[in-house]
């Protein structure tokens, strides 16, 4: 009996940064989303299934309705628990806020261009198990 490769989750590839086609080459160029000179870089294509990463000019426009949705509620989550949650003063909890922002904009940034082409592009199983 032949071992049979066992298909990535979406959520895995989603978080992982993989392509959505075959769930296995990178979707970014630098592993790490600190790396803030080679943040934005994305090759052109997939090195596994060869999939174009931006199809269409503005392609990714998208991603900031994303972004805008997960910062406007994070964002505002985590200001609400500093002010009413800690008793911190607004002042506080927008410096805090700040930092925060520092920190994760590159992790936002990819998250939202990776969901965005997540939805976009659509699994392709028989593709993963040539590669």
């Amino acid at each position: 009996m032949s071992k049979s490769k066992k298909m990535p989750s979406i959520t895995h590839s989603v978080f992982n940064f993989k392509c959505p086609r075959c769930r296995e080459g990178d979707l970014f160029v630098a592993k790490s989303s600190f790396n803030y000179k080679e943040l934005t870089k994305m090759p052109k294509n997939c090195p596994v299934c060869d999939q174009v990463f931006l199809p269409e000019p503005g392609f990714y426009y998208g991603a900031m309705f994303i972004s805008y949705i997960i910062c406007g509620f994070w964002f505002l989550g985590f200001v609400g628990i500093c002010i009413f949650g800690f008793d911190l003063s607004v002042n506080t909890s927008f410096v805090l806020l700040a930092l925060m922002v520092a920190v994760l904009f590159g992790w936002i940034f990819r998250i939202s261009r990776s969901i965005w082409i997540h939805v976009n592009v659509k699994y392709d199983p028989s593709i993963s198990k040539k590669a």
